[in-house]
């Protein structure tokens, strides 16, 4: 199921009232005061300037063996200060939030600018453009009280341990972030968001005549606490548990060239890192990715379709504005097997000339902003999962993966399946564990030959990692049937 945008009730002022409370006022700051700022920067040339203002406050809980194992809780806030010009970016930050450090962050960027052909900066406005908003401005953090938080993974092993005999060690986490943002610029734009996030995880061992195996689970997204119900979390615990027990039995997988079924959701996770980080602006403005040069060519199958979506309405990936003030898009990337375009910021779409796309994005005020997905997925099909299963005489279905990686230039990834089973003569038969999908992602999309109607999404786990920052994200697809895909394993 994809929930797009829709205007939530909330008037998008509460943003900006917000930000000014958390970001502003407290170090007697305000759009005048700022004015001057970006007209220090601009005394030099530059094409375009921002500060990036963030307060963060964050928490976690980790509940072993129903005792308490740790608890944190961090505040952190300061702002970034970037100039660009040309291809050049210069970049200073600090958590010292006051005219001073702003003045020093803003002299440091100056650095690489011409001298002389100075510019002028427009007067700071609130715009928001009317954006709706994805998500409530909610502090996950206060939405219950510290016992609640505890009460709540405590029913969460209790789920688990109560689902079978064989679970010996439940560890269960709970994550909460509050980020206020403000992102001031150059062209006069000032913009305001609120995020919530939060992320329920739990890990269960199961042991049965000595073998030990592992089942995973959990779930999360731009909302408070109280999503996760009691028929949230039981489905948490049944889907930790299925998994551990079904690899108790699990036989080794076998390797070789196969036809290879995606399940629907989180193995979605296999198209952002094989093909979406090679669709962002940077990699192939560069020319360092497989992609790079190749729109309007073919790089798929018929019937392939991969969107990046940042407009999911309280998705772990979506976002109102991006981290330089852009509207999140619906951004299509690969249209019925063809290449229709890159994910970009601002730099590499000015330096590409290619459209925005709402995609620049940063750990926080300490990182530099750049091209990353939010949503990534591949829509609907017209098959049947049961007709796509029925189709392979002798295959891998993978229904659910652990980690992976990729290489950007070459495109070639390696992924390891957390839950796979064998399909033969059309019916799915034993699991299987130590299965690994090995492959090129340019390659892999022109072998998908069956797609599924039933496209479904991560359920709000998944964090991207790129040039060392970490931000959330969402994947999804639905089934998928791969031929001539390498698996390696240990069986015969």
């Amino acid at each position: 199921m994809v929930n797009h945008k829709t205007d939530m009730q909330v008037n998008r002022e509460e943003y900006f009232s917000i930000a000014e409370r958390c970001l502003l006022t407290p170090f007697q700051l305000d759009t005048h005061r700022l004015d001057q700022v970006f007209a220090a920067m601009q005394s030099h040339h530059i094409d375009y300037a921002d500060l990036y203002f963030q307060h963060n406050r964050t928490e976690g809980w980790v509940l072993e063996e129903g005792i308490v194992k740790s608890g944190s809780f961090n505040i952190d806030q300061g702002v970034g200060v970037r100039a660009l010009s040309g291809e050049k970016t210069a970049f200073a930050y600090s958590d010292d939030i006051s005219i001073s450090a702003l003045h020093s962050a803003a002299k440091a960027t100056r650095a690489i600018a011409n001298q002389g052909n100075s510019s002028s900066a427009r007067i700071i406005t609130h715009n928001n453009d009317h954006h709706p908003s994805l998500y409530l401005p909610h502090d996950p953090i206060t939405s219950i009280t510290d016992s609640d938080k505890v009460q709540l993974l405590e029913k969460l092993e209790r789920y688990a341990r109560t689902l079978d005999n064989r679970i010996v060690q439940v560890l269960a986490s709970l994550s909460g972030e509050y980020e206020v943002i403000m992102v001031i610029r150059s062209d006069g734009k000032l913009v305001a968001d609120v995020r919530p996030l939060v992320r329920v995880s739990l890990q269960v061992i199961a042991e049965e005549n000595g073998r030990r195996e592992q089942g995973v689970a959990g779930g999360g997204g731009r909302f408070d606490y109280s999503y996760f119900t009691d028929e949230i979390l039981s489905n948490y615990a049944q889907q930790a548990v299925h998994q551990a027990i079904i690899n108790l039995s699990a036989k080794p997988a076998p390797a070789g060239t196969m036809t290879v079924v995606l399940g629907s959701g989180w193995p979605g996770i296999l198209l952002h890192e094989a093909i979406g980080h090679g669709l962002e602006g940077d990699f192939n403005r560069k020319g360092s990715s497989a992609f790079s040069d190749r729109i309007g060519e073919r790089v798929a199958a018929d019937g392939v379709t991969v969107v990046d979506d940042g407009t999911l309405v309280n998705r772990r990936g979506s976002l109102t504005v991006d981290d330089e003030g852009n509207p999140a898009q619906n951004t299509v990337l690969i249209e019925n097997g063809v290449l229709r375009g890159y994910l970009q910021d601002s730099l590499n779409a000015r330096l590409m000339k290619q459209p925005l796309t709402g995609n620049g994005r940063r750990e926080s005020f300490a990182h530099i902003p750049m091209p990353r997905m939010t949503n990534t997925y591949m829509l609907n099909g017209d098959k049947a999962p049961e007709e796509i299963i029925a189709s392979v005489k002798q295959g891998l279905y993978a229904v659910n993966f652990g980690g992976g990686q990729v290489d950007i230039t070459s495109g070639k990834f390696v992924f390891s399946a957390a839950e796979a089973y064998m399909i033969e003569n059309g019916k799915i038969t034993y699991p299987v564990k130590g299965a690994t999908l090995i492959g090129n992602g340019p390659d892999v999309l022109t072998r998908v030959s069956m797609i599924g109607n039933d496209l479904s999404l991560d359920p709000g786990i998944g964090t991207c990692g790129k040039e060392g920052q970490s931000v959330p994200v969402g994947v999804g697809q639905p089934t998928m049937r791969i031929d001539g895909l390498t698996v390696g394993g240990t069986g015969n």
